[in-house]
């Protein structure tokens, strides 16, 4: 019965002890709010240098949209820009920087798919609405338009600015 008692008391003051004891914070292992943004600000802007670079070789005629995606329509197509549910068949390449073949309809076939229902990066969603069925371009997409901090799980590995080389079939190609 004692030592019952006395187990019973140990745990006790263990789990008093550990309730009170004060959480330890070190404050240089977690990043805060204020040191994330920057480190965000820092990513970007690295990213924005590759991209600006990866143009400058290519010597590519591009344009930034408001969100960061580059784009440069080659062919404008016929009709009406695209918009929500315009269902579109492409042939395209999807790259990285270094030119590494991520995905292709050359291996794949022409993809049908439909502007904004379709899983596929904000970036190339944003691109498909510049276009007209018919129309031709390039895309270079930064990572946070992209598959950001994770890649897509198979080709595209983390934190990759892509590049897409988009035709966009009419229905009669």
């Amino acid at each position: 019965m004692i030592i019952r008692v006395s187990i019973i008391a140990l745990l006790l003051i263990i789990l008093n002890s550990c309730r009170s004891a004060p959480e330890q914070k070190n404050d240089k292992s977690v990043p805060g709010k204020k040191e994330m943004a920057e480190l965000n600000r820092y990513l970007i802007q690295k990213d924005r240098e590759r991209i600006e670079n990866y143009i400058e070789r290519r010597d590519l005629r591009m344009t930034e949209s408001p969100s960061g995606l580059w784009y440069q329509i080659i062919k404008e197509g016929n009709g009406k820009l695209l918009t929500d549910n315009d269902k579109i068949i492409m042939e395209y390449n999807c790259s990285l920087l270094d030119g590494t073949i991520c995905y292709s309809s050359d291996e794949s076939g022409p993809e049908e798919l439909i502007v904004g229902r379709s899983e596929m990066p904000a970036g190339l969603n944003q691109g498909f609405r510049l276009l007209k069925q018919g129309g031709e371009a390039v895309f270079v997409i930064p990572p946070y338009l992209a598959y950001g901090l994770k890649g897509d799980g198979n080709r595209i590995p983390a934190r990759s600015v892509i590049v897409y080389e988009i035709r966009l079939l009419n229905g009669n190609d």
